[in-house]
């Protein structure tokens, strides 16, 4: 009985996630399709699992009913401890998914992490695999060597040859990526993009990052994407806040990064509403 009504729960709490559009927190959308197929094979096991339930049930009134002289009780074969501890390992997700609310990711995460930039070089010798991203958004760990390089140079050809970039949520990723990979190309050129505020170790009150969260394939290997922006005169811009930036990119020597990055010398901005779903994706 207890398989019974696990099943049902996670074939209704997959359902909720699809249903509700709360699965774009944890999975790139592309990937949606996946989650769809598990409501779907989850349900077919809970029918499976509630017609044997039954029919055990049956079974079992049939046998005390018999006054055969045998014993038909069924033995328990693992001890209390493993039985309840393999329930808890069920029962924990569930509780989680139902009753804690999902976080967004926000500044406090950025801080708890440690903001840092690695240039190229580095990137490429350390273990990709086991860091948090920041800024430069970097997918060649997805890719083989040629494959990679084929695709930056589609998307090269691809922005380098607009005036002004418009780095929606559909372009965010691939924007980012593009302008990191070739800063040179992109000198002078206009970007306009969303994102929320973070200081950082700033101490110029012109200066501050907009950031978005992008998830590559899921949460886990999610980063903070985004870049440093100037604004004309002084801002005390908080974390957090949410804005629309247009302006003319160059680069700078960033003392805390010791490398020098993008800039965003703004000519344009306002504040905007918290988007309703916070994170971009990347699109293959």
């Amino acid at each position: 009985m207890f398989r019974t009504y696990v099943l049902m729960l996670f074939t209704y709490f997959f359902f909720h996630l699809q249903a509700s559009g709360n699965i774009s927190k944890y999975i790139n959308m592309k990937y949606a399709y996946v989650s769809k197929i598990a409501v779907v094979l989850l349900g077919i096991l809970f029918l499976v699992q509630a017609y044997d339930t039954i029919r055990s049930n049956k079974e079992d009134t049939e046998e005390l009913s018999c006054d055969c002289g045998h014993d038909h009780g069924h033995e328990k074969d693992k001890p209390l401890f493993q039985r309840w501890f393999i329930y808890f390992l069920f029962i924990f997700p569930l509780i989680s998914g139902f009753f804690f609310p999902i976080a967004t990711l926000d500044s406090t995460l950025v801080k708890s992490k440690g903001f840092t930039f690695k240039p190229m070089q580095q990137i490429e010798s350390a273990d990709r695999y086991a860091q948090t991203q920041y800024l430069r958004p970097d997918t060649s760990i997805y890719y083989g060597k040629d494959g990679y390089e084929e695709e930056m140079a589609k998307e090269l050809k691809m922005f380098s040859a607009k005036k002004e970039l418009n780095l929606d949520d559909k372009l965010f990723l691939k924007g980012m990526e593009t302008i990191y990979r070739y800063p040179g190309d992109f000198l002078g050129k206009t970007v306009e993009f969303d994102g929320f505020a973070f200081n950082g170790e700033n101490v110029d009150k012109r200066q501050v990052f907009i950031l978005r969260f992008g998830i590559i394939h899921c949460v886990a290997d999610s980063g903070v994407f985004g870049m440093l922006v100037e604004f004309p005169k002084d801002e005390n811009i908080p974390d957090d806040k949410w804005l629309h930036v247009k302006g003319t990119l160059s680069s700078i020597y960033y003392q805390p990064f010791k490398s020098t990055i993008p800039v965003l010398n703004v000519n344009n901005w306002s504040s905007i509403e918290k988007p309703k779903d916070p994170y971009v994706y990347r699109g293959y």
